[in-house]
């Protein structure tokens, strides 16, 4: 009876290898895929490493609210759709497997189970970094990434971080009453922190000191928000910084047309950049 019960959750849930993890077969497929077609794109320089392997994911649709699956937090794989999140996220592990000399399913589950949730442990729904700030501070944390923000010229802000709590209805998991007052206690906690913030109006004079494969995570004025989008930067041809992104805009993971400063100038309510460098 106890073994009906667990091939029946696989089959029902799509869930593998283990009840924490939520992957189809077809993006069980899409991971083996991935492997190959990011062999050979280890470089020196890991930021360009992490351009190459973003570019891979070029044409993947945008798809939002990935990750809000089932009715229990679970380690969610889906390379077939990404948001801007989890467009950076499987670049980044799939980085740290390259520069690992790793290609194997629980080696990438466990790197991005470590990049995703608080100390890289799965524990619940709240686990889950959430707020981008705290997302950039839990993996400076964890030695995977610098906030350089500081460094380029950003200026510290404070800001009432509560747009969860005080938008409940739009997040299916905060009908749990628990789930709710661990979130509220997570935007508390970020309440009394400082975050580091590069004004928009000078990007473009301290681009200079953005490098290909730094992490950008767009701020904004929203009430109660600290960052709307994020994506990888990169300086293409016309040697000006642009946003590697999964774009709601296009829909689709691209690159920008525009030079992130220009781009950035009609994205409503952007007040300017955080840049956090993946360590190598």
């Amino acid at each position: 009876m106890k073994v009906f019960f667990i091939v029946l959750f696989i089959l029902n849930s799509f869930c593998c290898f283990s009840q924490q993890i939520t992957c189809s077969p077809a993006d069980k497929k899409a991971f083996e895929n991935k492997t190959i077609a990011i062999e050979g794109l280890l470089e020196n320089d890991f930021g360009r490493t992490m351009v190459a392997v973003g570019k891979t994911f070029s044409g993947t649709p945008y798809v939002a609210k990935t990750l809000e699956v089932g009715e229990v937090e679970t380690l969610v794989v889906n390379l077939q759709g990404l948001d801007c999140t989890t467009f950076v996220e499987n670049v980044l592990a799939f980085g740290i497997l390259l520069k690992n000399g790793q290609n194997n399913f629980d080696d990438f589950t466990q790197a991005l189970e470590t990049i995703r949730y608080k100390d890289g442990q799965l524990e619940g729904y709240a686990s889950r970094l959430h707020y981008f700030s705290e997302w950039i501070a839990n993996n400076e944390k964890k030695g995977l990434l610098k906030d350089i923000t500081a460094e380029i010229g950003g200026i510290e802000i404070t800001k009432d971080i509560n747009f969860m709590s005080t938008h409940r209805d739009l997040y299916p998991f905060l009908k749990d009453e628990g789930n709710f007052k661990k979130i509220q206690a997570s935007e508390n906690y970020l309440n009394d922190q400082s975050i580091c913030v590069l004004p928009q109006d000078q990007i473009e004079s301290n681009e200079h000191l953005i490098e290909s494969g730094d992490i950008i995570a767009l701020a904004t004025s929203i009430d109660g928000l600290d960052v709307t989008h994020t994506g990888i930067a990169t300086r293409e041809k016309d040697g000006r910084i642009h946003l590697l992104h999964a774009s709601t805009g296009s829909m689709e993971v691209e690159v920008t047309k525009l030079p992130l400063s220009d781009y950035l100038k009609k994205v409503k309510k952007n007040t300017g950049i955080m840049v956090a460098r993946p360590n190598p």
